[in-house]
């Protein structure tokens, strides 16, 4: 294992705490980040209820630290984990300021989920200390970690992030060419487009969509990947279907206009009641509900 004892995370957030979690859990010191107090006074507890979910003891939070101020927190940080906004201009200025007040061996990754790791790394001291490693939300139920190589990152500092990822109980990944979304937001929003093509052809409504995937083939994915499922097929039956569906498949490079449609006269979603489906309160908090049991019950079951 890599020498790696403290861990900084920068973000309080959802993702933030939630990753700070994680290796809270396997024994790590860690320092949480926030220039906002009061997200970051919210922060203990809401870890602390983190354990009480899995049945664990919260004794762990001793090794916690909370900071509101970036050069005390990773004055003796191994590995920084960004987690602030998904926002290009924001996660460098963070980075600009990670490589003022690290040393150059402690290791710097962001929990973007989209942009390039080069694109933040660029101008940043000692680039090959830069990876990305991508959470999945929320990060202590969902346990893949994407471990995305920049352009200039090290193959040293890419090992030790998965094997101390591997360590912890997550499931990483190497992303080995860094473009934009990665594995699991390019395969999920490939899906999404198609979706939304099929919704404006007229071809069926939102809600058939969302069946078909539920009680349809989705229901596979959790033990089959798509590779898998066309070796199991057979790959002549794979190229046959191919030939016919390719062509008619949307190939479109712009955002689909239903969904711009739907943004620029706040049709949001379950947040203002409409968006590609109608939401109530109650059927949006019913939505949230199945699927926090869902991912809990998985969760607990890899703890196990």
């Amino acid at each position: 294992m890599s020498n790696i004892q403290n861990i900084t995370v920068v973000g309080a957030g959802l993702m933030g705490h939630g990753i700070a979690q994680i290796f809270l859990a396997a024994g790590y010191q860690v320092s949480l980040l926030d220039p906002n107090e009061d997200v970051l006074s919210q922060a203990p507890t809401k870890i602390a209820e983190i354990f009480q979910l899995f049945g664990l003891p919260s004794d762990a939070l001793t090794r916690l630290s909370t900071f509101t101020d970036l050069a005390q927190s990773v004055a003796n940080a191994d590995l920084v984990i960004e987690a602030g906004p998904e926002k290009l201009a924001v996660k460098r200025s963070i980075f600009n300021e990670l490589a003022k007040h690290t040393s150059k061996d402690c290791i710097l990754a962001t929990n973007t989920s989209a942009i390039p790791i080069s694109d933040i790394a660029q101008g940043i001291s000692h680039p090959e200390r830069i990876v990305g490693a991508h959470f999945w939300n929320p990060p202590h139920l969902v346990r893949l970690v994407e471990v995305v190589q920049g352009e200039q990152s090290s193959l040293a500092v890419i090992a030790t992030c998965i094997e101390l990822l591997n360590s912890v109980g997550m499931k990483s990944v190497h992303v080995k060419r860094d473009i934009p979304g990665f594995i699991g937001n390019r395969l999920q929003h490939a899906m999404k487009r198609e979706a939304i093509a099929l919704v404006s052809a007229g071809v069926c409504d939102a809600e058939t969509i969302d069946d078909v995937v539920k009680h349809g083939f989705g229901q596979r994915l959790a033990v089959l990947g798509p590779l898998e499922q066309s070796d199991l097929v057979g790959l002549d039956l794979t190229l046959d279907i191919y030939k016919t569906l390719f062509p008619t498949l949307d190939n479109t490079s712009q955002p689909p206009a239903l969904l711009e449609d739907n943004v620029a006269n706040g049709r949001l979603g379950m947040k203002t009641g409409q968006g590609f489906r109608q939401w109530t309160p109650q059927s949006a908090e019913q939505v949230k509900q199945n699927l926090r049991n869902f991912l809990v019950e998985k969760a607990k079951q890899q703890l196990s």
